[in-house]
């Protein structure tokens, strides 16, 4: 029997040393640490894909909390039972005593980790779209204050007017004009509209 410990962040700038502390606490060795930097909207992770084939019936893993494991609700139930099922693994969630499966193995301790455990993943999950609300919520503010997102819009040059004179004029092509303005054909022509709008003439 080895004992294994799994962590994860969000972001690769984000810092996994609290989490790697307390599963070494545990008696974890380094070697039998896995780390993933990556979001936990599912198990495509490929540090938890190497820990998974590396577990043996009997094998203990560690996870400092559950939103650690993952963040999507059904994902979370279904890797539970793969891991405790189909491996025969015990699983320790340090921050709740309830989700370890080395005890209470009877039938109530097994409906009261069921619960705990749907409990927390549906909490997991409720916070994940929760933040993602709320950065809708706050872009949607934005532009409601004036606020743009996205590549600036691409500006003629000053001279835009002196340089449409002399390509309607066929001093200059299209493709020496596009070179000069810098800019793509389509573009061109949404400027070409617009200028000639402002300009009073109307679309020629």
């Amino acid at each position: 029997m080895q004992s294994f410990g799994y962590a994860r962040v969000s972001a690769a700038d984000q810092n996994e040393e609290r989490q790697v502390m307390a599963l070494c606490g545990k008696g974890v060795r380094r070697e039998n640490l896995f780390i993933d930097k990556q979001s936990g909207k599912d198990f495509h992770r490929e540090a938890y894909v190497q820990m998974v084939e590396r577990l043996r019936a009997g094998d203990l893993l560690y996870i400092v909390s559950i939103d650690r494991l993952g963040r999507n609700y059904e994902e979370i139930q279904k890797q539970w039972r793969v891991l405790t099922n189909d491996k025969s693994v015990d699983i320790v969630v340090i921050d709740m005593p309830l989700l370890d499966t080395r005890i209470h193995k009877d039938l109530i301790g097994t409906f009261i980790s069921d619960l705990v455990l749907q409990v927390l993943s549906f909490v997991a999950q409720t916070e994940r779209e929760n933040i993602r609300k709320r950065q809708a919520d706050g872009i949607f503010a934005a532009k409601v204050r004036g606020v743009s997102f996205g590549r600036p819009p691409k500006q003629p040059p000053e001279n835009f007017g002196e340089l449409v004179e002399r390509w309607e004029s066929g001093e200059i092509n299209t493709v020496e004009m596009l070179v000069i303005c810098n800019m793509s054909r389509s573009t061109f022509y949404v400027k070409l509209r617009e200028y000639r709008l402002m300009d009073g003439n109307g679309p020629k």
